[in-house]
Order: C-alpha cells, then structure tokens, then sequence
C-alpha cells in the first residue's frame, strides 16, 4: 500500500513562481502522506507562445553534479525538493536541449529543438529514469481551441519507459500520448502496474475526452492511473482542463481534483492489483501482437 498524489496547477511564464508553487503543492501533499508525487506536464514553465519553451530549455545532467547548478535549475528544483521532503516525485515535463550524442544520432542535426522530457527522481534526489515524449500534439481545434504544431519545436522520443519502483512497476506518459492505447499494451507487456500520467489538456478537448480516456487506460490495462494536469486559465489566455485524478483498476475514480490548484490523493495497492488480474484475466487473454503492422 502506497499513497500517491496527482498536482494540479495553472503555471505560466515566470519559472521561479512556478517552481514555488509546486514546492508548496508536493510539501502539502507529503504531509498528507504521499509518497509518490505526479507534477503535470509544462508545470514550470508556460510561455506567452509555444517556442517560448526553447528560452528555459535546459542541458541533462546528473542530479548531483556540483557546479552545474545554474545549467538546470529545473532538474536541481526537483532533486532538492525530492532529497528535502523524502519523496519520489515525477517531474512533469523539463525541455531539455538536444545535445548529447545520442539525441543528436536520431534527431539528425542539432536543431533548435528540445526533447518534453519527464524525469523520474527518487527519494535521494536521484534520476530513476527518463521518458521523452513519443506523440506531439499537431492538431487544429479550430476558432475554439486554437492550432497546436508541438513539432515545430520538439523532437519526438521513441523509448517505452517502465521502470521499478517502492510503488510497484510505473509507466511514464504525457498528455497526447494517452490517446495511442498501443502505447499502454506494450508498458502492460513489460509488467506495468501503475501509469504516470503528465498532462495539460485543452479544455475543448479535456471536457469531450479526458475522464473516459484515463479510465479506458485503466480498465483496459487493468492498472492504476495517476494523472497530473494543468487546470485553469493562464496568462497566455489558454485554459487548460484540469480534473487530475487516480483512477484504480477496475475504472473507478478514487480522487479527482476538478478545478483549481491543489491535488489528489489516495492510496494504491498492487497486491490487490496483482489479485484481480488474477480474478479477471483479461490480460491474458490478448490475442494480437502489441503492434500491428
């Protein structure tokens, strides 16, 4: 049994308020008990347009490298505050430059772009593992919600991450990513049992599809979700849907925060998770390849 809490903010373009209010947010939802903490996508930064993400992008580095502090004080926010409360907190996303060798092999060229990465820190401060984004939001939601072309500027990841975890074996995704089930399949193959979800979902979309499509994950996967999103209106004049919850198994909404900053929080199980896919073994019962050509 393990408590996890799902932040919920409206983050906009000064990174150092942003930053304080999710230090805030995760030391309130410690004292409540949690031990897993899910910081939603763009939690430190929203700019007035979508490129103004390349102006806060940031050089991955280790946690602990002493006097790279000024590189990435996005990543040693989250380091400290981690090793502070004694929490494992998932980062919601970092824009991180593409500059090491091997993103630069598969982007091609060193573009101006960046990688959304959401990083993983343990209760030490330490990077656990790192998940870059897979699918880009390019979309046109016409006079309503607006054209979003995430690609202009960001390079798609192309790894599936599970990793262990004192909570059980955690999926790492973000926002548009929800929307591609096969996705989910291939985190299930290698034993998935919790689903870290980072998000910032447009409100014309957040109202015709969030809910379903965060317990469809967790019905169809039989697993838990927790998912952390963006929630309001925001300086650049974008509202985000918000309503971040924890959905069990079994498509139940355990906590959900609606509206507003805050959080939810609740427990979870994975020896009960583990005894109902025993019950209902409906992952066994797949007959198709996770990815079909």
């Amino acid at each position: 049994m393990a408590k996890v809490a799902a932040i919920q903010m409206a983050s906009g373009p000064n990174v150092s308020a942003n930053l304080s209010e999710a230090k805030r947010l995760i030391a309130d939802a410690v004292k409540q008990g949690a031990e897993l903490v899910v910081l939603p996508e763009n939690f430190a930064y929203m700019g007035m347009s979508e490129l103004d993400i390349l102006d806060v992008s940031e050089d991955y580095i280790s946690a602990n490298v002493s006097g790279e502090q000024a590189k990435a004080p996005i990543q040693n926010f989250l380091s400290s505050v981690a090793k502070e409360e004694k929490v494992w907190i998932l980062g919601g996303t970092i824009p991180l430059k593409v500059n090491h060798a091997a993103d630069v092999e598969r982007s091609g060229e060193n573009r101006e772009k960046i990688l959304s990465a959401c990083l993983l820190f343990n209760d030490e401060g330490k990077v656990a593992a790192r998940y870059d984004k897979i699918h880009l939001f390019d979309v046109d939601l016409g006079d309503q919600g607006g054209a979003y072309n995430e690609s202009a500027f960001t390079e798609a990841g192309d790894k599936v991450v599970v990793v262990d975890t004192p909570f059980g074996k955690l999926g790492i995704a973000i926002c548009y990513d929800l929307r591609f089930p096969e996705l989910f399949r291939d985190m299930v193959s290698q034993g998935m049992e919790v689903l870290g979800l980072v998000s910032s979902f447009t409100a014309t979309t957040g109202k015709a599809h969030w809910e379903v499509l965060n317990r469809a994950r967790a019905i169809e996967n039989l697993c838990f979700v927790v998912s952390s999103a963006q929630g309001g209106y925001h300086v650049n004049g974008r509202e985000t849907h918000g309503d971040s919850m924890i959905v069990d198994p079994w498509g139940g909404v355990i906590d959900r925060l609606p509206h507003g900053s805050g959080f939810a929080i609740a427990d979870i199980d994975t020896e009960t998770l583990q005894q109902t896919r025993k019950n209902f073994p409906v992952l066994e019962h797949i007959k198709l390849p996770c990815h079909l050509k």
